[in-house]
């Protein structure tokens, strides 16, 4: 396995997605969606592109908005029969819920990858 420092975006979202518990603790949806909130601002603060943009690709891909951050779109589409609490679903809701996650990430990031990859031949 790479190190940590060597995975594009993508691999390290995937490397997440199959060891939450390395990360977080107990994996659950609301202590995966903080630890991707402060990946985000960190890669921010030091120059990296974080989650820009992936609020509005969340938004286009469910086909509208609505008054939730970017962790309650995810759960739009992961639970389109709708939640409670996020913080406190039921298990079987609370995986289906990190299976999207992981599974969004990845499309979001390889859509991204093949933008940059344009960009740099163009």
């Amino acid at each position: 396995m790479k190190p940590l420092s060597e995975m594009t975006e993508r691999e390290y979202f995937a490397n997440v997605g199959e060891r939450p518990g390395m990360f977080v603790g107990r994996a659950s949806f609301s202590t995966l969606t903080a630890f991707l909130t402060g990946y985000d601002q960190h890669a921010l603060r030091h120059g990296g592109p974080g989650l820009i943009g992936w609020h509005d690709w969340l938004v286009a891909r469910r086909g509208r908005d609505c008054n939730h951050a970017w962790p309650g779109q995810v759960l739009h589409i992961a639970l389109p029969n709708g939640w409670d609490d996020f913080r406190s679903l039921p298990p079987e809701d609370e995986q289906q819920a990190i299976k999207f996650l992981f599974e969004l990430l990845d499309e979001f990031a390889a859509l991204r990858e093949a933008a940059q990859g344009s960009q740099t031949s163009d």
